[in-house]
């Protein structure tokens, strides 16, 4: 089984494949509850289809542009997983994130970590005083 992700946006969209054939998929409104439910989520879609974590044999996560909290939880947590199941994972950009991840994943043969890709330089205020 393949996850993807994709959490740059105010909902986050999780895709389940086998091979290159869409299994399941499941989008909610995660907006500031995301940290709190997006493990929660991957765990439900695995179950709903009769698969555990260690079924995963591969990870595909939106890189960005998108917002810079979305991004990091969500590459955080892929390359979490990719790590601790000895997996491949591969990160896409744009409209066809999904389609070129699932095209490059297969030729991924060594370990690697994602980065996000946030679209612009960090808007650092001054501290509070």
């Amino acid at each position: 089984m393949i996850l993807a992700l994709r959490t740059d946006k105010p909902e986050a969209e999780l895709y389940l494949y086998s091979s290159s054939a869409k299994v399941d998929s499941y989008n909610w409104q995660a907006h500031r509850e995301l940290s709190d439910t997006l493990l929660i989520k991957i765990e439900q879609l695995l179950r709903s289809n009769g698969a555990t974590i260690q079924d995963l044999t591969g990870i595909c996560i939106y890189q960005g542009p998108g917002s810079f909290t979305g991004l990091r939880i969500g590459i955080s947590i892929a390359n979490s997983l990719a790590y601790s199941l000895s997996i491949p994972i591969v990160g896409a950009t744009d409209e066809n994130w999904l389609r070129d991840s699932l095209q490059n994943l297969p030729m991924q043969t060594v370990p690697q970590i994602i980065t996000p890709l946030y679209g612009s330089e960090p808007n650092i205020t001054e501290p509070k005083k």
